[in-house]
């Protein structure tokens, strides 16, 4: 796991990556050192969680990919089948290329 979110870390734009179980534990991550691995992995659960269940109530079809922007940069987080890659990247970013890439790497952890 280490080796795909630091192969996906090489992305231009991309400051970390890790994934997080559907619990919001954090399963493997490489992320800048600025952030706190848990309170990232606690966040992400909570928020995925949360759209899951309201699509569910909405009839519609299962969480895959959530996108958050902020004043100092953005958040991925999509459903893998352990739990959520999570990817934290720069304001400006080529957000197509992130989600390229990240499919690339969830496909690589469903091996």
């Amino acid at each position: 796991m280490r080796e795909v979110l630091s192969e996906l870390n090489k992305t231009s734009g991309i400051t970390g990556s890790m994934l997080v179980g559907h619990d919001g534990i954090v399963i493997a991550a490489d992320l800048n050192s600025q952030f706190d691995d848990e309170t990232i992995g606690a966040l992400a659960g909570s928020i995925s969680s949360t759209v899951a269940k309201s699509l569910e109530r909405l009839h519609q079809t299962p969480f895959r990919q959530l996108t958050i922007e902020a004043n100092k940069g953005k958040m991925f987080i999509a459903e893998t089948p352990v739990g959520y890659l999570v990817v934290t990247a720069e304001e400006k970013v080529n957000m197509g290329l992130i989600r390229l890439e990240m499919k690339n790497a969830i496909t690589q952890i469903s091996m």
